[in-house]
């Protein structure tokens, strides 16, 4: 694997841990700009909406641009973001660096794939990709817990202070190490835009924003619920995100192994479970060691769904892949930004640090019932005229030739 890769992975990893600190940080920024936990949730919901806008955006725009300076300009907006935040004097300021480094997050993921495909040989493309990503979930196991504990000892303006630094090293390395490619040819935006109209890559995207959202409403109020509730210190928070961060990855690794296999087997049994561990951890967060368990099988079934729902939409967008995939990663921001968004007002509410569980089961059985529609009308379609579907154009299989 060529060392490009690395310099990918980094920049991922910075990306991965700027997404995710802020759920073990809610108490400090809270506190320090005097603002109540659900209102500093909007921390979490800005920066998730900053992807689901950015994501398409920064795609089409980087289809004028050479990928490998594109890359660049993505993590130097990755960087402004995170200073701006490391240095916001009041709450709004704070929340714009959200937003800025923000727009950063789905184009780097979906441009860095194609160049990593691109650097190696055909039969390690997938593996290359992994590699990559390996930033992103290894920022959970690692970033994200050991973000926490610096915010927690010397001020969360340090974590994203440190977190700006890793972009500065990703873009260094990626200045370095990536070699220039040919320009990409313009993308027919059109043709890329008809993927949209098929009713399955809008069901697949549908299903992301709600099971994945049915993670990040329990999650992102995880620091208040397992310090009130579960009656942890504060510097327990720090492990129990390395245990949602293990979940993660052991989730990432077996959605990816079994989404080949048994796709919609794989995605009724990790939403269904999630649904249920979500419902359950109203109960569970009261029990210190039932709540840790919880915590880590909500990171694995939550992150099982992830390889499923991503290739489900490459395989029904299969005539014009690119745009379809960035704009499902901004799906999964969507879900982060709604799950957010409800759970503090059910907080707000008066229903207290447990009542965002409920807002996640929900969200959750709600994919589980879109994803067997959609495998209702997939049966429906298979068993009717033999037409190939490919985004707006139905067109029929090719007769043979009379001479």
């Amino acid at each position: 694997m060529p060392l490009a890769l690395l310099a990918l992975a980094i920049g991922a990893f910075g990306i991965g841990t700027t997404e995710f600190v802020i759920m073990g940080l809610l108490p400090e920024v809270a506190g320090d700009f005097g603002v109540s936990i659900p209102t500093a949730g909007f921390l979490v919901t800005g920066y998730a909406l900053g992807v689901v806008l950015g994501a398409p955006l920064m795609t089409v725009l980087g289809t004028k641009i050479p990928r490998k300076r594109m890359l660049m300009l993505l993590l130097g907006l990755f960087i402004a973001g995170n200073l701006l935040s490391a240095v916001a004097p009041v709450f709004g300021v704070m929340l714009a660096g959200r937003v800025v480094a923000s727009l950063a997050h789905g184009a780097f993921f979906g441009i860095g794939s194609v160049v990593a495909a691109e650097l190696v040989a055909p039969e390690k493309k997938a593996g290359a990709i992994a590699m990559m990503f390996t930033g992103l979930t290894v920022a959970n196991v690692v970033g994200v817990p050991l973000g926490t504990f610096v915010g927690q000892t010397l001020g969360w303006r340090m974590t994203f202070a440190i977190v700006a630094v890793l972009g500065v090293i990703g873009l260094v390395g990626i200045a370095k190490l990536v070699p220039d490619l040919p320009q990409p040819e313009g993308v027919r935006l059109r043709h890329e835009l008809a993927a949209f109209r098929n009713v399955q890559v809008l069901l697949a995207m549908a299903m992301t924003v709600l099971g994945f959202g049915g993670v990040f409403a329990a999650i992102t109020y995880l620091a208040p619920m397992m310090t009130d509730v579960a009656g942890y210190a504060d510097s327990s928070v720090t492990w129990l995100l390395v245990l949602f961060g293990l979940g993660m990855v052991a989730g990432n690794l077996i959605g990816g192994k079994l989404a080949d296999r048994a796709l919609m087997p794989l995605l009724y049994v990790s939403l269904g479970g999630l649904a249920l561990v979500l419902a359950l951890f109203t109960l569970t967060a009261h029990n210190k060691i039932a709540a840790a368990v919880t915590v880590m099988l909500i990171g694995a079934l939550g992150f099982a769904t992830v390889p499923p729902l991503q290739k489900r939409v490459l395989d029904q967008a299969s005539g014009a892949p690119t745009l379809a995939s960035a704009v499902n990663i901004g799906a999964f921001n969507l879900g982060n930004a709604l799950s957010a968004w409800l759970g503090g007002l059910v907080i707000a509410a008066g229903l207290g640090y447990t009542a965002p569980n409920w807002v996640g089961a929900v969200l959750a059985g709600s994919a589980l019932v879109l994803a067997v529609v959609a495998a209702g009308l997939e049966r429906r379609s298979a068993s009717g005229p033999s037409l190939v579907v490919s985004g707006a154009a139905a067109v029929e299989q090719p007769q043979p030739v009379h001479h």
